[in-house]
């Protein structure tokens, strides 16, 4: 058999745990049942699949300092495949490709100050950045994480949350769309708290992810700003189905996506995102 159709085979992950996020999402944390494999940074995704139903792209949602070969993905219920892996429980077993995929590139922010603008289930690719940097804590400087949900139960990893609220040395924004019984934050679009802050723009790398007029706005009030839209970095989503940049499936303009991002600098992605249905 060839290297390539090696690459394509899924390689064997049992569930280890499996953690409520919201109404429709889920964190699976996987354990290799053989070789696990490569380790992935923060903004890789994997082919996960569920034999039987398919497979799909899932970002990786774990701690990339943790080293033990296991996968932690966060899932989103929104089709045939993500339900199927959805409703994974601790002992099935599911198969992984990967990683594969641009990162966020956090070893080029050191000595950098970080904004992280997360909107929705972007927190999830995300998260790595946040502890990964908090790993290295003196590797940079000011962190400040702003996530926006359409309401309090929306939030992906509402414990952590809560504890990086209360940690020195890290800023945090919750923000929600709309009123909400028992929401005593503030109210309104992730743009809003962004348009606020105070930032060092010639010092500033900022990752953004979320729905994609969410990060044209948000990438717009950081360029008002001065940040360079070379400093700012996008993760693009689009229908990934090798993940090896064969199929052609996720093309936008000159890039495959699987191939050239997630992860993109928005100098790239801005004319791009400006073609509608592109």
């Amino acid at each position: 058999m060839s290297d390539d159709r090696e690459a394509m085979l899924p390689v064997p992950y049992r569930v280890a745990r499996r953690r409520v996020e919201t109404h429709d999402s889920v964190t699976l944390r996987m354990e290799p049942v053989g070789e696990p494999l490569p380790l992935f940074q923060p903004g890789q995704f994997t082919m996960l699949y569920r034999r039987g139903v398919g497979e799909i792209a899932i970002s990786i949602s774990g701690d990339p300092s943790a080293g033990d070969g296991s996968l932690t993905q966060t899932i989103r219920d929104v089709g045939a495949v993500s339900h199927a892996l959805h409703q994974a429980a601790p002992g099935d077993l599911l198969g992984a490709r990967g990683p594969y995929g641009a990162g966020w590139g956090l070893d080029t922010a050191v000595g950098h100050d970080l904004v992280i603008v997360a909107g929705g289930v972007g927190l999830a690719p995300l998260r790595p950045v946040l502890l990964g940097a908090l790993a290295r804590r003196g590797a940079y400087g000011r962190i400040v994480l702003i996530a926006g949900a359409r309401s309090p139960a929306e939030f992906l990893f509402r414990d952590q949350l809560g504890a990086w609220a209360a940690m020195p040395g890290l800023e945090v924004e919750l923000t929600v769309d709309q009123p909400a019984e028992g929401w005593s934050g503030p109210v309104g679009f992730v743009t809003e708290p962004l348009s606020r802050l105070a930032l060092d723009p010639a010092h500033t790398i900022a990752f953004v992810c979320g729905p994609e007029p969410m990060m044209r706005f948000s990438a717009n009030v950081l360029m008002g700003k001065g940040v360079a839209a070379a400093d700012i970095r996008v993760s693009l989503e689009r229908n990934m189905k090798c993940g090896v940049g064969l199929c052609g499936h996720c093309q936008l303009g000159p890039l495959l996506v699987c191939r050239d991002g997630p992860v993109v600098d928005y100098a790239c992605a801005q004319p791009l995102l400006a073609v509608r249905e592109l």
